[in-house]
């Protein structure tokens, strides 16, 4: 039944793509989708676009596995968007047009702060979206039962060509229909699974707490903060720069501000934004009692025994709910499970994809309005396969090794350069373009730098290098040590840019201030 519902939700996909894609050579229609989409749709966009398969993958099996850190984790996911919504969103839609290289050259206009924008949003993003293509393999030989590398690899290379197919049909408009999609599928399923784990326990979550701590083998640690990062020097720095990194990272990468863009206004991007956190929040409890009630029912020695980081915990944890005696509805809800999994792993690289090939096309190629918009939206479709298929072989190429480094790097980069350069451009009056090129650089260059050292990478056996030991920061996430040099950075470069310089950027600032902050309708009234 999953093989058939796979099936038919990628060429049902497909579909939708052709239809809803762009029919004429109109750069608004291919990036924005005429900002037609409602509030809820575009929430629902927002919100799929942000709980990606490595997501729900990672975060259910920290929970499972951890516990308290991995309920943790969950909260830090939803309050990372909340963030975005409270004091990024906004400005963001007012000073963008259809790429994270349009916000920063609003006030500090030139080719270095697109190229460098452009750079950022590639090496932010095509680690996530390495990750998320080399576990294809073997996420639907767990959910299809089959064990042969040629059929894993076929997967990979399958799904592949599926997001390019998808990114380059759909455009904005074809991409956010698949989210809304995956995103109703996923909640609709998981709560479903949430139920029924939650009436396997009565209906209290006391008793499904104690049972998951008791089935755990770490005890009462289980349910108190710090466990998954015990082996650490510093364990309590060590969850708190985790966590900050998530908060500050997670909503800041370019496939997720993008959206901010497609808002016809002010008051559509707040109402979307109200849809993707309640998404977001309804995420949370789902994904918590699911990956508990793995632990809770079938042990901490089953959730690592089908894979050591847990990444199956989710799908493990909704078979379990079912019993021993599977029903056909049951059946049919396990399919919707898998199905959701299975188009959120599309939906996600597909997402991930059109944000590198806009930024390329629109930011690296097309600076200066040198292209006709038929071109630049060749040029799109062009960037599209050039991002993905490069990706894809070396997905290809990986697949047997642990990959998790790359999901911290991505929010890391988010936290440590997107973040501070967001931040500083949109609210900073004296920030100059070298201030702005020194966080986005320097920050992206010190967070690549200090996860090459980190256990994550080597020194452990389950690092991504376990044979190898170079290990030589003490930190799991980069943040701790990433993010206030980020910060600090576009500071250092604002003030060696002089007092001359930073006077004119204010003066260019207060020109766009009321743009940026309130809008092109308030500055007009």
């Amino acid at each position: 039944m999953s093989l058939v519902a796979f099936t038919a939700i990628a060429t049902i996909i497909l579909l939708l793509c052709v239809m809803t894609g762009p029919d004429r050579d109109d750069l608004d229609e291919f990036y924005t989708g005429y900002r037609s989409l409602s509030p809820v749709g575009n929430g629902l966009a927002i919100a799929g676009d942000y709980i990606s398969a490595a997501t729900v993958l990672s975060v259910g099996g920290v929970v499972a596995i951890y516990g308290y850190d991995g309920v943790v984790l969950a909260l830090s996911t939803a309050l990372s968007l909340m963030l975005l919504m409270f004091l990024l969103a906004e400005p963001l839609r007012n000073a963008g047009r259809f790429t994270m290289g349009d916000v920063l050259a609003r006030r500090m206009p030139g080719r270095a702060v697109r190229i460098a924008a452009s750079a950022v949003t590639i090496t932010a993003l095509v680690p996530m979206m390495l990750l998320q293509l080399a576990g294809t393999g073997d996420l639907l030989a767990f959910i299809l039962g089959f064990s042969s590398d040629a059929l894993r690899t076929g997967c990979i290379v399958g799904v592949g060509a599926l997001m390019i197919s998808y990114a380059v049909i759909g455009g904005m408009k074809g991409t956010a229909l698949v989210q809304m999609l995956k995103i109703v599928l996923l909640l609709g399923s998981g709560a479903i699974v949430a139920a029924l784990v939650l009436q396997r326990f009565d209906w209290n979550p006391g008793l499904l707490l104690s049972t998951a701590a008791g089935h755990s083998g770490t005890g009462l640690a289980y349910l108190r903060s710090g466990l998954e990062f015990t082996g650490g020097a510093y364990p309590r720095l060590d969850m708190i720069s985790s966590e900050l990194t998530i908060v500050l990272g997670g909503a800041c990468l370019p496939h997720i501000t993008m959206r901010m863009y497609t808002a016809s206004s002010a008051r559509q991007v707040r109402r979307s934004m109200s849809w993707a956190v309640f998404s977001v929040a309804l995420f949370v409890p789902i994904i918590t009692v699911v990956g508990l009630g793995a632990t809770a029912l079938i042990g901490r020695d089953g959730v690592t025994g089908a894979d050591p980081n847990g990444r199956t915990a989710y799908l493990l944890g909704s078979r379990a709910a079912f019993g021993a005696q599977v029903s056909t509805a049951e059946t049919f809800v396990f399919t919707m499970v898998t199905t959701a999994l299975f188009l959120t792993l599309l939906a996600s690289v597909a997402g991930m994809t059109l944000a590198c090939a806009n930024s390329l096309a629109h930011d690296l190629f097309a600076v200066g309005g040198r292209m006709t918009p038929r071109r630049e939206m060749t040029v799109a479709r062009v960037c599209a396969l050039a991002v993905g298929a490069p990706t894809i072989l070396l997905a290809v190429r990986v697949q047997h090794h642990n990959l998790q480094p790359l999901a911290l790097l991505s929010a890391s980069i988010g936290a440590s350069a997107l973040a501070p350069a967001l931040v500083y451009s949109l609210f900073w009056r004296r920030y100059t373009r070298t201030g702005l090129l020194f966080t986005l650089l320097g920050g992206s260059l010190a967070t690549i730098v200090l996860m090459s050292g980190s256990n994550l990478v080597s020194g452990s056996p389950v690092a991504a290098f376990p044979n190898a030991d170079f290990n030589w920061f003490p930190f799991t996430t980069t943040g701790v040590a990433s993010i206030p040099l980020g910060f600090a950075l576009g500071w250092l470069g604002t003030v060696v840019s002089g007092r001359r310089k930073a006077a004119e950027q204010r003066r260019q600032y207060e020109a766009v201030e009321a743009w940026i902050l309130t809008g092109p309708s308030r500055q007009r009234s």
